[in-house]
């Protein structure tokens, strides 16, 4: 029998933004120094870094800077690409250096984008997630490092992602404690799955929540579909519906804004960021403190 993870508690009714996180990808154009600056004078919890950032300066320095700035690391992203063909040894070696990596910054969650398709065979990429999954666990249990699946949206099952609901994740991780294996609510990938509901109950009643990433689904869409994510408001998604959801799974975790968007790159990241915490407050976080 798999024990059921612990969970640390950043919601506070009196600070709304205890539980905010910026994640690096959403202000792309700046350093880890520039965003970790940016999310503390806008009184952010968190912050979710992405492995370009941080080895630009190192994990310890860049764990410093967090430190310093009296910020949590809600999630490092990424790890995966599991799904080439042969012996998978640099993936390995690359997944291994990730965890080492999330370690050392202090976070719990290691966000896993498993890999898309090298061929035709959707079957055998997925078996080969598996199995070097099995293979990572112990190495991240070693350093209390959860590896955590994360569902992309079916269009980005090629490239990107052999996982793409929710419930796929979720019986990929079963095997493995809930210690060393979860998964990530991401409102842009996931909206739009009819079992969703359930999904998110069976997630939280194993502990296997790791992440709750929010933007939107913007309509129309951009030329880029990675670069189409929009601000939360400016799309089609249900927060409030989505957001009761992971409440009443019982996630009181942080709360990651993960935006690729040309043009929230382009503008005032400064602005940005007010803009981020207004529709937050507005249209995310009432349903996950009712």
């Amino acid at each position: 029998m798999t024990s059921v993870a612990t969970q640390r508690n950043t919601f506070d009714p009196a600070d709304p933004f205890r539980s905010l996180s910026l994640n690096t990808a959403t202000t792309k154009r700046w350093t880890l120094a520039e965003a970790v600056d940016g999310a503390a004078r806008a009184g952010l919890g968190a912050i979710g870094l992405w492995r370009d950032r941080v080895d630009e300066i190192g994990a310890p320095t860049a764990a410093k800077i967090v430190a310093d700035a009296g910020l949590r690391v809600s999630s490092l992203c990424r790890g995966g690409f599991l799904t080439e063909p042969g012996d998978g040894q640099a993936a390995l070696d690359d997944n291994r250096r990730a965890i080492d990596d999330a370690a050392t910054l202090g976070t719990r969650e290691l966000v896993m984008v498993v890999g898309g398709m090298p061929d035709r065979d959707l079957a055998a990429a997925r078996a080969r997630v598996d199995e070097r999954l099995a293979l990572l666990v112990p190495y991240a249990a070693e350093r209390g490092i959860r590896l955590a699946l994360e569902p992309l949206h079916p269009m980005f099952c090629a490239d990107r992602a052999v996982i793409s609901t929710l419930a796929q994740a979720l019986t990929m991780a079963q095997p493995h404690p809930a210690e060393t294996v979860g998964v990530v609510v991401d409102t842009y990938h996931i909206w739009w799955d009819p079992a969703l509901e359930e999904a998110i109950a069976q997630a939280g009643a194993a502990g296997r929540i790791s992440s709750y990433q929010v933007c939107d689904w913007l309509n129309p869409m951009t030329a880029d579909p990675l670069l189409s994510r929009g601000m939360m408001g400016d799309g089609v998604i249900d927060f409030a519906t989505i957001g009761g959801w992971v409440r009443t799974a019982g996630y009181r975790g942080d709360v990651e804004v993960e935006i690729f968007n040309a043009d929230i790159w382009a503008g005032d990241s400064r602005e940005v960021i007010e803009t981020m915490k207004q529709r937050y407050c507005d249209l995310v976080l009432p349903a996950l403190l009712d």
